[in-house]
């Protein structure tokens, strides 16, 4: 008897031996490429899976937040002692 392959979320942890409408992401530190779900894609090495555009966005959010240097200014934070705004 075969069983199917389980394909879990990287955000949420949902299990899926048959996903439809999922994501699949790979990336490095200087590129990240979004893929619509198939065996290929899903199945290819260092390549995350996701159940739906919203998680999606959420770790391409996270992606873009870890290689986004220097922070940006908080331009809400008091000025230094003698800076004018």
């Amino acid at each position: 008897m075969t069983t199917k392959p389980e394909y879990r979320c990287e955000v949420c942890g949902i299990v899926d031996t048959h996903p439809v409408r999922w994501f699949v992401i790979q990336c490095g530190d200087s590129q990240l490429t979004v893929h619509r779900w198939s065996l290929q894609a899903a199945n290819a090495a260092g390549a995350r899976h996701f159940c739906g555009e919203a998680h999606s966005e959420v770790y391409i959010g996270r992606w873009f937040d870890s290689i986004c240097s220097p922070p940006k200014p908080d331009f809400n934070a008091p000025s230094p002692v003698g800076m004018k705004r």
